[in-house]
């Protein structure tokens, strides 16, 4: 980030540290070539992008072998204390840059190291605080927290760790059987809230259902598409947008015609945040759905931020009680159902097109309840706070 897709929420949370005077330095783990994220070219110039392998990394790491050989002893050797062996390949191929990270903190004076994710990027992160002394942490999101990279060790080490979600710190403790050592905070992602101002009252003629979901198996299109249907066959006008790319297109793409509904769903392949955000902006959108579905072994959402910024501009949403969800959307800041339920799922749009009332009043929830809870001017707040406590100077 923000050469890699797949993370644009969290450069909110940057661009809200740079507006409150921090001095922020992104490090990504693996380069790649190209700006992805058009939202981060403001980031751009706090960006040190680096291969994950390279003569400047290996000679940096060397380096810091032979000034400090004991202390990297000891950091590799915690690496080799888990029984994955697919997890610590992955650990040792970012070991070397975490000894160059730590090189990097130190020479730039860094006060904090702080990961998102608590995979092979907190391993870099842990690398570089064990040998340079700056103290870390990390967010923990899902997919990372499943994957157990460490986990316990990591928590025991950093100086605080920040979860997105009660389900995610849920996942941990069962991973830790139980039992979480360390400082733990529950902080969720953050979006930008605009000025109610800024959202239109006016909406199309026909309504417009969204889902703006990557087109892969957790996001659950294919129940969104039966439930369309089912709508189509009860005479609701309203057309469905498709906002996403993935490997399952060409399957989805089928079914709509097996459905027979190619007339009323549009594929709009991969949107741009801003087009996405002026979508809303413009009132083209009258609800958001989200139809994700739990595929076990802690495959599941978090807590999504495509529905965060829909509630922040008045669209009411429809989502699954799946995940971190229920986190989001409960007590009436949205419509939850449950997941793989087409009829639900086409009972809960159904409803929100035809009352007025209801959809006012769940709009009105979501917004306030992305306001209060998922503000980034807030969340940045308290992950400065936690950052300038943890132990080594302030900001």
């Amino acid at each position: 980030m923000p050469y890699g897709s797949g993370e644009e929420f969290l450069i909110p949370e940057v661009k809200g540290m740079l507006r409150q005077g921090y001095d922020v330095l992104v490090i990504n783990r693996s380069a790649r070539q190209g700006l992805t994220n058009a939202d981060a070219k403001e980031i751009v110039a706090n960006t040190i992008a680096r291969p994950l392998l390279s003569l400047e990394i290996c000679a940096a790491a060397w380096c810091e072998v032979f000034r400090k050989p004991v202390q990297c002893i000891r950091i590799l050797r915690g690496l080799f204390s888990g029984t994955n062996i697919e997890v610590l390949l992955k650990n040792l191929a970012v070991f070397p840059k975490g000894l160059w990270l730590a090189r990097l903190a130190t020479n730039v004076g860094a006060y904090h190291i702080h990961a998102q994710w608590g995979s092979t990027t907190a391993t870099m992160a842990m690398t570089a605080s064990k040998l340079s002394g700056i103290p870390w942490s990390f967010t923990g999101h899902r997919g990372d927290i499943a994957g157990n990279n460490l986990l316990e060790m990591k928590l025991r080490n950093a100086s605080f760790v920040r979860f997105i979600s009660f389900s995610g710190f849920e996942m941990a403790k069962a991973i830790c059987k139980g039992t979480i050592k360390g400082q733990v905070h529950i902080i969720h992602m953050g979006v930008n809230i605009p000025p109610i101002t800024e959202t239109s009252s006016t909406r199309p003629d026909v309504p417009v259902i969204l889902c703006p979901a990557n087109l892969i198996p957790v996001k659950g299109h294919t129940y969104l598409l039966e439930a369309f249907a089912i709508l189509q066959s009860r005479g609701v006008q309203c057309s469905l947008k498709l906002a996403g790319q993935g490997g399952l297109r060409n399957k989805l793409e089928k079914q709509v015609k097996t459905l027979h509904l190619a007339r009323h769903v549009t594929f709009l392949g991969q949107v741009s945040h801003d087009t996405l955000l002026e979508l809303y902006r413009k009132g083209r959108v009258n609800i958001v759905v989200l139809p994700s579905i739990d595929m076990g072994s802690n495959q599941h959402e978090g807590i999504p931020v495509g529905l965060m910024e829909a509630m922040s501009y008045g669209v009411p949403c429809v989502s699954t009680t799946t995940g971190g969800i229920p986190e989001l959307l409960g007590n009436g800041a949205g419509i939850l159902v449950p997941p793989r339920d087409s009829l639900a799922i086409a009972d809960a749009i159904e409803k929100l097109l035809q009352d007025d009332r209801l959809r006012e009043r769940t709009a009105k929830n979501g917004y306030e309840r992305v306001r209060e809870e998922f503000n980034v001017e807030k969340v940045v707040e308290k992950m400065a706070s936690l950052m300038a406590a943890s132990g080594k100077g302030h900001p």
